[in-house]
């Protein structure tokens, strides 16, 4: 973990909101949907090349995201994916989707439309997760 460094392209698509017991949290800085990513700070690409301790502690942090995801943004649909066929490096996107958003039933992975979050809206973001989320995270 000590060697970890984020993909260039979760850096520039995504904002760092803070780090769990093991993954980094970001969000995909695309306010038209709520879009959060957990890349864990390991060198392993692959869900099951991770100890099992690692994956129970990784499925925790999924867990925690996807509630609070569900309470705050109160989506249609939770996805929740490890692609990788792009940026390899390990990482799980749980994303709210809702019957009314821009994409809606489409994939949001590389749609265009695009929506910045506010520096405001950052901050508000990074303040609930820190709140629900209080006991694992550590915010930046």
């Amino acid at each position: 973990m000590n060697n970890f460094k984020l993909d260039s392209r979760l850096a520039n698509d995504c904002i760092q909101l803070g780090q769990l017991d093991l993954s980094l949290l970001l969000l995909m800085n695309n306010a038209l949907v709520p879009w959060f990513i957990l890349a864990p700070k390991v060198a392993e690409q692959e869900l099951f090349q991770l100890t099992q301790e690692q994956q129970l502690i990784l499925l925790d942090e999924i867990n925690r995201i996807s509630r609070f995801v569900h309470s705050e943004f109160a989506p249609d649909k939770l996805n929740v994916a490890a692609i990788g066929n792009i940026v390899q490096q390990l990482h799980i996107h749980i994303v709210g989707r809702r019957r009314d958003d821009f994409c809606w039933p489409g994939v949001v992975w590389g749609a265009k439309q695009r929506l910045e979050y506010s520096p405001d809206e950052i901050n508000r973001l990074r303040s609930l997760v820190a709140s629900q989320l209080s006991d694992r995270f550590q915010g930046f």
